[in-house]
Formats: C-alpha cells, sequence, structure tokens
C-alpha cells in the first residue's frame, strides 16, 4: 500500500481487503482442498472484467456481542453473499442488453447461511433487479436461515422477511438463473426452486432441509449427501442442466444467459440436405430426434434443459441463424414419445418460460398421442397433461410446428399449442402421418367386427394389414394437407428457412400483455 495515503483512505483499502481472498487465504484454502472454486472466483468468471460494481461488501454479520469485530470482518466477510451489478457477455451482445445483477453465496463465511445483514443485502439488489428490470445470476451454496444473530434483538421468528416474495415475483419479468455447487438446503434450496434455470454441480445436494432441521424434527440423523443428491434431483426434475464443475456451470450459465440477451451476427449450420434422411423410411423405426434437432439448428447453439425428466419430451434452446427460440420436441426412442404426466409438466412449464421472455417456439412433433393406461393415471396424468393445453393455448408467442411423423390425437394438438392451427405455421414432412389416434389402434377398434368375422388368422392378419394401409394413405401427410389440416408438407432440407420465414411474417406477440401476466410456475 502507498505510504502517502490520508489515513481514511488507507482503512478503507485496508477493510475492503479483509472481504478478498487474498487475506482470507485460509477460507480459500479449504474451498480448493475440497476441489471448489471461491465465491469470488466464481463471480470473477461470470462477469464482464471491470464491470461489477458491488452492494454492501463492508457488512458483517450481525455477531458483534459475541465476536471480535476485527475477526467478523474476515471471517464473516460480506455477512457470506457477494451482491451487485454488472454485465455479462458484452463482447457478444452489447453493454446494454448485457446489463445483470448477481448474487454469489459465499460457502466460506458461516456456511452460506442467511442472516440479518445478509438478507437486506438480497432484499436491496433484487428490489433493484426489479425496479431496473436486470435478469439475475444467483449462486445458491449455502446451509439455509441462521440462527446465531445475537445482535437483532426485536426479532422474534424472523418470517417477515421480504427476500423469498421479491424473488418469486421476478418471475416472468426478467430471467432468473441459479447455479449450485455443494450443500443447498433450507431458505438457500427455495431460492434456488423459485429460479427459472437451475443449474447444479454433480457436487451438489439439494433439500429443502439440512441434517440439523430434519433431526429436530424428530425425523432421523442423516448425513448432507444424503439429502437430494444430484442422481435425485436431476431425475426428478428440479435441475435443469448438470454441470461437471463451478466453471462448468458458470459458462452454462453465460451461454443460457444469451438466449435471453438476443441475436448473434456469427453463425454456422450442418448441411441441411442431411435432414432428408434422419427419419427412416420404415414407419415402425425409431430414430435419435437430438440429431435432427443439433443439423437443423445454428452449431453449437443447442441446449437442453431436464434431458433426464420427463425424456418423452426434448426442451431447450437453440439459435437459427442466430436468432433464439425455445425447442420442442418428442423423442421417439422413449415410449415411443408418448406424453406422460412428467414431460407434460416439463413441456408446459417450459413453453409458459418461453412466452414470458419472448423467445419463438418450435415444435418438432412425432408422437402417437398422451400416455393412457391404468399406470398413467396413477401419475394425475389428467391433471398435468391439461395443463399443456393451457399452456399452449395462452402462449402469446409465435409458435411453428413442424411434424417430423406422427401426429396423433390430444397429444399432438398439445405439443403445438392446443391445435392444428394454432401455430403461426404447421408443416409436415413427407414422412408425417396423422389420425385422432394410432393407426394401429384405430383399425383395431373401427373395424372390430370384420376383423372378428375373419375365422381364419392367418386371413384375420391379411385384411389386418391391408386395412392398416388404407389408414396410412388416408392419413398420409399430403392428404393432411390436402385437406388443409395443416398448412404445408415440406422439403426438409427447407425446414430451417421455413421455420425462419414464418417467425419473420409472425407478430411477435398475438395479443399485448402486461411482462407479469403469464408466467406461472405449474409445479
Amino acid at each position: 500500500m502507498p505510504i502517502d495515503l490520508r489515513p481514511d483512505l488507507a482503512a478503507l483499502l485496508e477493510r475492503l481487503a479483509r472481504t478478498t481472498d487474498a487475506v482470507r487465504t485460509e477460507a480459500a484454502a479449504r474451498r480448493h482442498a475440497k476441489g471448489h472454486r471461491t465465491a469470488r472466483e466464481n463471480l470473477a468468471d461470470l462477469v464482464d472484467p471491470g464491470s461489477f460494481v458491488e452492494y454492501g461488501q463492508l457488512a458483517v454479520a450481525a455477531q458483534r456481542k459475541r465476536r471480535d469485530y476485527e475477526d467478523l470482518q474476515v471471517n464473516t466477510a460480506a455477512d457470506g453473499v457477494i451482491t451487485g451489478v454488472a454485465t455479462i457477455n458484452r463482447d457478444q451482445f452489447g453493454e446494454d442488453r448485457a446489463r445483470a445483477a448477481v448474487v454469489v453465496y459465499d460457502y466460506s463465511v458461516l456456511a452460506g447461511t442467511q442472516g440479518f445483514f445478509h438478507h437486506k443485502k438480497l432484499d436491496r439488489i433484487l428490489g433493484l433487479a426489479e425496479e431496473w428490470e436486470l435478469p439475475v445470476v444467483m449462486y445458491t451454496e449455502g446451509g439455509g436461515g441462521r440462527p446465531g444473530d445475537t445482535d437483532v434483538t426485536t426479532a422474534i421468528a424472523w418470517l417477515d422477511l421480504t427476500t423469498f416474495a421479491v424473488w418469486a415475483r421476478l418471475s416472468g419479468l426478467v430471467p432468473r438463473i441459479a447455479v449450485n455447487n455443494g450443500y443447498c438446503f433450507a431458505g438457500n434450496a427455495v431460492l434456488f426452486g423459485c429460479a427459472d434455470i437451475t443449474i447444479a454441480t454433480r457436487k451438489s445436494w439439494i433439500g429443502m432441509a439440512g441434517p440439523a432441521m430434519i433431526e429436530g424434527g424428530g425425523l432421523g440423523v442423516f448425513k448432507p449427501t444424503e439429502i437430494g443428491p444430484i442422481e435425485v434431483q436431476e431425475k426428478n426434475g428440479v435441475v435443469d442442466m448438470v454441470a461437471e464443475d463451478e466453471a462448468h456451470a458458470t459458462a452454462l450459465a453465460k451461454k443460457c444467459m444469451g438466449y435471453f440477451q438476443g441475436v448473434l451476427d456469427n453463425w454456422r449450420c450442418a448441411d441441411q440436405n442431411a435432414l432428408r434422411d434422419m427419419v427412416p423410411e420404415n414407419r415402425r423405426r425409431s430414430y435419435p430426434v437430438r440429431r435432427i434437432i443439433e443439423t437443423l439448428a445454428d452449431e453449437d447453439s443447442f441446449l437442453e434443459l431436464r434431458p433426464a425428466y420427463g425424456r418423452s419430451v426434448v426442451t431447450g434452446f437453440m439459435r437459427l441463424e442466430g436468432r433464439p427460440v425455445g425447442l420442442l420436441a418428442n423423442d421417439c426412442m422413449y415410449k415411443a414419445g408418448a406424453v406422460d404426466a412428467d414431460s407434460g409438466d416439463k413441456a408446459s412449464r417450459f413453453v409458459q418460460l418461453c412466452d414470458a421472455y419472448g423467445l419463438p417456439i418450435v415444435s418438432l412433433t412425432d408422437t402417437p398421442g398422451f400416455m393412457v393406461g391404468p399406470e398413467s393415471e396413477a401419475e394425475a396424468s389428467v391433471r398435468h397433461l391439461s395443463r399443456l393445453f393451457v399452456a399452449g393455448s395462452n402462449a402469446t408467442v409465435p409458435i411453428v410446428a413442424i411434424f417430423l411423423r406422427r401426429g396423433y390425437g390430444l397429444g399432438a394438438m398439445a405439443m403445438v399449442g392446443g391445435g392444428f392451427h394454432e401455430p403461426v405455421y404447421a408443416a409436415a414432412w413427407p414422412t408425417g402421418e396423422f389420425g385422432s389416434m394410432g393407426l394401429e389402434g384405430a383399425v383395431k377398434l373401427g373395424f372390430k367386427k370384420e376383423l372378428e368375422a375373419v375365422e381364419d388368422e392367418a386371413e384375420r392378419g391379411k385384411l389386418y394389414e391391408r386395412l392398416l394401409a388404407m389408414a396410412y394413405e388416408m392419413g398420409k401427410a399430403i392428404e393432411a394437407a390436402a385437406h388443409l389440416e395443416i398448412d404445408a408438407v415440406i422439403d426438409p432440407a427447407d425446414t430451417r428457412k421455413v421455420i425462419l420465414r414464418a417467425l419473420s411474417s409472425a407478430s411477435e406477440r398475438k395479443i399485448p400483455r402486461d411482462k407479469r401476466g403469464r408466467f406461472v410456475d405449474t409445479w
């Protein structure tokens, strides 16, 4: 430190230094020993260099009555949470579109717990995010509420907080991305779960209560690693994306933020002629739909959400000539692409997310319909699947439907906004086929008497195949287009330009609406 500094400035610089990794070396070493990064290392990786303006850096835990003040300045630096405003992806999208609010929990401070001044800092930055309409990226690692803030003598249960309500109220106003590594329990888990996009590392444990609260409630003694491991939270849809580590999670957060920031000028795509052969000629054969998505999208632009949950429907973001869009697709390699309770919830929430933040939706449909049967009904399918109609029909962003193959029944209608004329454009590839239900089932039900009248099993089989072939001919995409049930049949190689032309012709919004008025979490 220069020797000619005024004493007051020197005192300030020394005090600020106590919040940094350069002074908090023991805390940083403990993080590194576990293979983790410090909060300030995550912050530096997330934001553009030189852009971060910090709020409340000098705060300490409200424990002056029980601990030495200088000890608090180092060991409870910033009261366990770094808050501020910055830019993210400025070089790609420009200063104005890159503006964001940032919250980074510091687990090295009292296990990332939420204290008195900690909450005041959160309320301040979230209030500014609401007022200035700033996207928010939040790192959520921490153990929930903190009981040890002894300086506060006028509180009983501390339930008159505004933090959680303000954070939840940002839903539909600004994109909110939550990133977690390590333990995330109680209040921290609520913040994580309320976010629009959730990213967690493979070393994450996320639960509505930590070990102490569970034990205190008389529910047994558990290790932190037994509560909400990533293997569980990935499969049940709590986590949108699983990252290998904090560096990967931060890269995913920045990429995800970009879809809400605008169009990229530089893009490349694969040879679109390859799409012509990606759906097999044999209509009974499955195929990898992600290969179609990655060919259709700009190179390295497809980012999938919740791949291990609701697996019969694929959701994610991609770009077409640099333009960001939301992507829905059926995965015929899982449950034949039938929409079940989990995939219905997943799809409806994703439609609402895209609608809230103005992302058009492309639906690549190939489904035999909704999943049916006693087991499906035991999963509350009527409630879950009906929500997809509500979400789709109320979406105000353009939807473009491309039928890759099967478009059967209510499930196909739900995949494209509630009906085949809800999209701004509904086209099929030549492999498209349509019906009120799967062709095999339609023939068996519709011609039950005729089939039962044929006693010889071989002859009955031949009759069934003839009837099925007739049904297939009647349900071909060309016939559906000729009867105006869809708008067109297209060369698969033209899919990109068809989608882009449809989107450029459509208005950004079908009806005016308040930014707050659409996104309601379907959980």
